[in-house]
């Protein structure tokens, strides 16, 4: 693993949704995961799945009592990055704001590195 600290930040929104579907599942446990694989229209694609627990390679993100998890692998692709949870005329969904991104696609879960 390198030395440099990786990061990613959760913001309020998203805490609040994950807090909501915890209640709604009464699943207080319930994480989120979040993935990069390659594929989709610009190489890459963010997966987003629940979880109830942390896998031995996983980072674990917390924020107001929430946690987030992220592999290893992925989190290189996140480093530095925000995951939000926007809702908007079109629709709600988590999102991502990754500045190592070079590109992505209109649909907002496929990149380019």
């Amino acid at each position: 693993m390198d030395t440099q600290t990786r990061t990613i930040t959760l913001t309020d929104a998203l805490t609040r949704r994950i807090k909501a579907l915890q209640t709604a599942q009464s699943k207080p446990d319930l994480m989120l995961r979040v993935e990069v694989l390659g594929g989709g229209c610009s190489g890459f694609q963010y997966k987003f799945s629940f979880a109830s627990d942390a896998a031995s390679d996983d980072h674990v993100f917390d924020h107001d009592g929430i946690r987030v998890l992220v592999d290893d692998v992925s989190l290189d692709y996140l480093n530095g990055s925000i995951v939000d949870y926007v809702e908007d005329l079109v629709g709600a969904s988590f999102q991502i704001k990754n500045p190592n991104a070079t590109s992505s696609c209109g649909c907002g879960t496929s990149f380019a590195m």
